[in-house]
């Protein structure tokens, strides 16, 4: 895999921030074995940040006989972000810092169907933003279950949330006077992970998340795949079966229809596990008092997405797979099925494909589209447009140096 791509290498600045906003100081030696690039790619990366303000040098390391190596530590108040993450019901924020830790965050209930969703949400973002400290601020990321044109456009499609062609993007923009970058929701969680998640040392995984809906990130060389309308890693909408149950999308026997939340109470209902009015997480509740009825629409879940996914393995060669989201509470029932059926349905080099389930939080989202923001920052490849570089031109304003002054 090269190192000279240059989106590569404008992520690897933000995962050096990641890192040792993560981890604490490290040396140059040490970043460079940790994130898997040359000690010379380190020492260029690190140059510019220092000049920039985003990273200062600290003492020096304990020495082992040889010369003490310079230890390096951000400067977390250079710059903060705001995330969004949005859903049908509410709506999660987060403001983090330069190196993506979490400062603060809320939850509020918000209804997507309403006729002023975005009028509503939009005052919610106002109310969040205007309680944040005196940082600067350098743009907001939206996470979306749907899909989205342009990251720098904003333009939603989601059938989750009942919307068709929703200015999002420019709404907030215009209202609030901010840069605001738009994703799909996983494409964001999947951007986090890889600048602060197990993806970090990882170049090349999957993102799977299970819940309300099915989704994937796809990261392949450190960067996350879009595909031409913003919709690649769709997989809850892999067809599965001639015919099948309604989905969402309006199609029939799409993953999703099968092992989605509202499936998955469905099938409870009529196997009189629950009533149909209950939640998913009396379905868990009835798993956990050992109801074998509710075990085994579990295990049937896990399998189904564990052959689909199979599929998408053998495909994409990843060398991880991150399972998360809401769905991930009874991860215990959807298991035995799960394992099985991945292992047995791919090809014999990647049965040893690594499988990490991570607990679900809400805020973990929000930080997903928060580092929309933040890797926007050093985003030469204009993935987000002009928004990518209104952000840039306040980071700089807030550095140490002057746009356009050599280093």
């Amino acid at each position: 895999m090269a190192l000279t791509s240059p989106s590569r290498t404008d992520v690897n600045r933000s995962a050096i921030l990641a890192h040792l906003g993560a981890q604490g100081p490290a040396s140059r030696a040490d970043l460079a074995r940790m994130l898997g690039v040359s000690p010379a790619l380190v020492t260029q990366l690190t140059k510019d940040l220092l000049a920039d303000g985003l990273i200062q040098e600290l003492d020096h390391s304990p020495s082992q006989g040889g010369r003490p190596a310079r230890m390096l530590g951000v400067v977390a108040d250079t710059a903060r972000a705001i995330g969004v993450k949005v859903v049908a019901d509410h709506v999660a924020f987060v403001e983090v810092s330069i190196d993506g830790s979490v400062i603060r965050s809320a939850t509020e209930p918000f209804d997507a169907l309403s006729t002023l969703a975005v009028t509503n949400l939009v005052e919610l973002a106002r109310t969040f933003i205007d309680g944040g400290g005196d940082t600067p601020l350098l743009g907001i990321g939206v996470g979306i279950p749907g899909t989205v044109d342009e990251q720098g456009v904003g333009v939603i499609d989601s059938t989750q949330l009942g919307w068709n062609q929703v200015p999002l993007g420019a709404a907030l923009r215009r209202s609030l006077g901010l840069p605001v970058v738009v994703d799909n929701n996983v494409n964001a969680l999947s951007m986090a992970e890889r600048l602060f998640g197990q993806g970090r040392s990882c170049p090349d995984f999957l993102v799977v998340t299970i819940g309300t809906g099915v989704g994937a990130g796809i990261v392949s060389g450190g960067s996350v795949l879009r595909g031409r309308s913003g919709g690649a890693g769709d997989v809850g909408h892999i067809p599965v079966t001639d015919g099948g149950p309604l989905c969402q999308c309006g199609n029939h026997g799409c993953l999703e229809a099968f092992v989605g939340e509202s499936a998955l109470i469905a099938r409870a209902a009529e196997a009189g596990v629950i009533t149909p009015d209950e939640p998913i997480a009396a379905v868990t509740r009835a798993a956990v008092d050992g109801d074998q009825r509710a075990r085994d629409i579990f295990a049937d879940a896990g399998h189904l997405l564990g052959r689909t996914l199979a599929g998408v393995v053998n495909v994409l060669d990843p060398e991880l797979v991150v399972v998360l989201g809401e769905g991930v509470a009874a991860w215990e029932f959807w298991a035995p099925g799960f394992e099985s059926a991945l292992r047995a349905s791919l090809v014999p080099g990647k049965r040893g494909v690594e499988v990490a389930v991570e607990t679900w939080q809400d805020d973990r989202w929000a930080q997903g589209a928060a580092a929309l923001v933040l890797a926007t920052s050093f985003d030469s490849d204009g993935v987000a447009g002009e928004q990518g570089r209104l952000v840039r031109e306040r980071l700089v304003a807030n550095s140490r140096i002057p746009e356009g002054v050599s280093r």
